[in-house]
């Protein structure tokens, strides 16, 4: 049982590290959400901690629109998971990101070609101790955004997080009528 204990806590450590590595390089990086995810999947694919390789891709449809930056952040964290989750467990060939800017909602996509995952788990909302799953659910309520996540057996795994433009899309001065006092502010 301690030498359990002992292995939960240093797994515990290590995503703590990661978690805050993951926020210094939010911090480090301008407004361009793709970028950061292409640099942070790029990262998590060379790091040690990624035992099968999987070609890695990020696709933008849409026009690209300046975010809000606190939901940015929490957008850039989903995906980061994400991402964790599909290069150290799906075992994927391929894992691919969409990020789609429209009129109504931003849709970030992570999806893997790899062993998906078990359906009780999916239920349960993650493995006991492990915390991804229902951390990427309380992050997209936080902003007011919709995560789903569907997998199955051998057929890999989807991530889906949408946000309404009204809580995602940062407004300038020029695109709202005069009477616009400022930025729109994130539902947090």
């Amino acid at each position: 049982m301690l030498g359990s204990a002992i292995d939960q806590a240093a797994k515990a450590i290590t995503e703590g590290r990661e978690t805050v590595q993951g926020l210094r390089t939010s911090a480090q990086e301008s407004n361009d959400l793709v970028k950061a995810i292409r640099t942070l999947g790029e990262e998590i694919a060379a790091s040690e901690g990624v035992t099968h390789s999987a070609a890695f891709r990020v696709n933008v449809e849409g026009t690209t629109r300046p975010l809000h930056p606190i939901v940015r952040d929490e957008i850039y964290r989903i995906a980061g998971e994400a991402l964790r989750n599909a290069f150290r467990h799906s075992r994927g060939t391929q894992i691919e990101v969409e990020v789609r800017y429209d009129e109504r909602q931003l849709r970030l996509r992570v999806r893997d070609d790899g062993k998906g995952i078990d359906a009780k788990v999916l239920a349960d909302q993650g493995r006991e101790g492990h915390f991804g799953l229902r951390g990427m659910r309380e992050r997209a309520d936080l902003i007011g955004g919709q995560l789903t996540v569907w997998s199955a057996l051998a057929a890999g795994t989807e991530v889906e997080l949408s946000v309404p433009a009204s809580h995602v899309y940062a407004s300038t001065r020029g695109q709202r009528g005069s009477d616009h006092k400022g930025p729109d502010r994130p539902p947090i």
